[in-house]
This record gives structure tokens, C-alpha cells and sequence, in this order.
């Protein structure tokens, strides 16, 4: 099974919040394919920063996740475009980093597991969720 990590996962698991356990389950379960976004990274990276962790202590815990993940999907025309149909069909729009990790999502069949309550206004045809 495919799974594609919003920020708000990756923060609930490496913070130990609600939802951690099921991410962990994700990362344990046999077969899963783990998948974030390259925007996540950043933004990731931006609140690791803003909880006080060093530019070292960033990168070290960066390396540790990205030995869990199946891949980094970059944002690409493909993604770019996906994005915009996304937005498009969600009222009120949803902020454009989670358009782009929704297309990422819908791009690869990869289901998106969140903690974002923008992501209820994407129509279910769009992509496949998970809600922690």
C-alpha cells in the first residue's frame, strides 16, 4: 500500500501526538510505500526550527525520516498543474502547500495521511485520505 505524509503527520509522529501511532504502524507495516513531498521537507524543516532544534539537529533528523520514506516526490508541471485542478474544485480553496501535497497524493495512488482539516474540503473523487 502507498502512503503519501502530510507535514502535519510527520510532526504528529515525531512530536509522539495524536496520530503517531498510526504513522508508526504505516512505517512498520510490511509492503507500505512511504512517500513525502519535497515541500514537506521545508516545512518541516520551518517548525523543527521554530521549536528551537539546530540547523544540525534538523539535518541529522531529516536523514533519519528519509531512510524511511519510499521516495521524496518533487513538484513538477505534472504535480503543478494537479495542484491547480485540486484548488480548483475545493470551496474555499485550500492553501496552495496542500494543494501541491494533495496532487502529489492523487499523482502517485498514494493515500494521504493528515492532521489538516483543510484537506476535508477535497472532494473524495480527488484522492484517498486518511485522517489521523
Amino acid at each position: 500500500m502507498k502512503y503519501l505524509l502530510d507535514t502535519s503527520a510527520l510532526l504528529a509522529h515525531f512530536r509522539d501526538e495524536a496520530g503517531a501511532g498510526r504513522v508508526q504502524e504505516l512505517f512498520d507495516e510490511a509492503g507500505s510505500d512511504i512517500f513525502v513531498v519535497s515541500v514537506t521537507m521545508t516545512e518541516f524543516s520551518r517548525r523543527l526550527s521554530v521549536l528551537g532544534a539546530t540547523a544540525a539537529e534538523i539535518e541529522r533528523c531529516l536523514g533519519d525520516y528519509r531512510m524511511l520514506f519510499r521516495a521524496v516526490v518533487s513538484i513538477d508541471e505534472v504535480v503543478a498543474l494537479r495542484a491547480f485542478a485540486i484548488s480548483e474544485s475545493c470551496l474555499p480553496r485550500i492553501p496552495l502547500v496542500d494543494s501541491l501535497i494533495a496532487a502529489a497524493a492523487a499523482i502517485t495512488s498514494a493515500t494521504l495521511v493528515h492532521r489538516d482539516s483543510h484537506f476535508n474540503r477535497v472532494p473524495g473523487r480527488e484522492l484517498v485520505q486518511e485522517q489521523l
